[in-house]
């Protein structure tokens, strides 16, 4: 699914680089930007990591934290021993947490998901 810049009541999720590091992690940057009015205290995403021949070889919780209304967050996190070029697609599996500022669980974080990627691994739902 393509993010569209202007698009509104969403919950946008960019991967927006992928760099191999001196340790041989990949390290994905990620832009979130919480295109709503709702506030959120902690955001997570359960992600699957495929490689190149389209097998999955992890699971992981990718934790966003607190996320409020209008707010855009980059975060960066590290792959431990996967070389960026390994990895084809990364997929959101599902949400592991979209509490709101009042303690409520929301939907909104799946159901408003626009995920995209600037790089050349796939990222989508």
């Amino acid at each position: 699914m393509a993010a569209n810049a202007q698009n509104t009541d969403s919950f946008d999720l960019q991967l927006n680089a992928a760099a191999d590091t001196s340790t041989g992690n990949c390290r994905l940057t990620y832009v979130a930007a919480n295109r709503s009015e709702l506030s959120f205290e902690r955001t997570a995403f359960e992600v699957g990591v495929f490689d190149a021949d389209g097998a999955v070889t992890r699971l992981l919780v990718l934790e966003f934290g607190a996320l409020v209304a209008g707010k855009t967050k980059i975060l960066q996190f590290d792959l431990g021993e996967t070389a960026c070029g390994s990895i084809s697609r990364i997929v959101v599996n599902d949400v592991a947490a979209c509490t709101q500022s009042d303690g409520a669980e929301s939907d909104f974080c799946m159901n408003g998901l626009v995920a995209s990627s600037r790089t050349a691994i796939q990222f989508g739902i």
